[in-house]
This record gives structure tokens, C-alpha cells and sequence, in this order.
């Protein structure tokens, strides 16, 4: 009986991907903090999931084998972050505060999805091997 990662892993495997490309996107707001002119980006995860979800059940399937295989990647859209705070004369709609404290939740979420992985991983290894402890 062959061992389908995918449904062994579920959406963690799509939901690191996700959250690795969030971290990405807030750091890039943070590196610009100082830029005039620079309007702070954000994705919404819970979409970002869903189209996973959807590729993960097979909702966009390649008919041709030179078609590009997007089901490996996130396409999850970045849009403009509506500002919380009034603008400071340069344009710039960063709110460093805001941005750190995103970049450590999203952190905490990707840690949290390693460690389910790595639990997942020693089980299956486990079942393979039969082996104790």
C-alpha cells in the first residue's frame, strides 16, 4: 500500500508555502520603512488557502505536458495594505509596529506548522521501519 504524502501532510505542506511567501512580503515592508513614496503590502491568508485547497483537490489540472504545472506554486495576491496611520508627508504607509508584529505571528504559525510536519514525518517513519521510541 503506497503512502500518499499529500493526504499524510494535508494543507500544511501549501500553508508553509503561504506563509513563507507572507513572511517575504511583510519583510519586504519592513526593508522599506524609510522609503518616501513606498505603500505597505499584505496578502490575505485565508484566500491564499483556499486557492491551495483548490489545487490540492485538483481544480486546475494540466492537459498538456507543456503547460505550466501550477499546482506547485502559490499564487497568492499581494494587494496594497489600507494604512492605519495618517500620512507622515513622505507618502510612505508603513507602520513598523504593525509589520513586526505580523512577521512574529507569521513566525510563530510557521513554526508551528514545521513542528506538525516533523511529528507527521518521525510517525510515518515510524510505521515504515516499525521501529520503537
Amino acid at each position: 500500500m503506497a503512502i500518499s504524502f499529500e493526504k499524510a501532510f494535508g494543507l500544511h505542506q501549501q500553508g508553509m508555502l503561504v506563509r513563507a511567501k507572507r513572511a517575504e512580503v511583510i519583510a519586504s515592508n519592513i526593508a522599506n520603512a524609510d522609503t518616501p513614496g513606498y505603500k505597505a503590502k499584505g496578502m490575505n491568508f485565508q484566500e491564499a488557502m483556499q486557492q491551495a485547497t483548490l489545487k490540492q483537490q485538483g481544480g486546475i489540472a494540466r492537459t498538456h505536458e507543456k503547460h505550466f504545472d501550477i499546482k506547485s506554486s502559490i499564487q497568492a495576491e499581494v494587494e496594497y495594505r489600507v494604512p492605519n496611520q495618517p500620512d507622515t508627508g513622505d507618502g510612505n504607509t508603513v507602520d513598523v509596529q504593525v509589520e513586526r508584529n505580523l512577521y512574529l505571528e507569521n513566525s510563530l504559525e510557521y513554526q508551528a506548522s514545521v513542528q506538525f510536519l516533523t511529528g507527521k514525518i518521525k510517525g510515518l517513519k515510524k510505521a515504515i521501519t516499525g521501529a520503537q521510541g
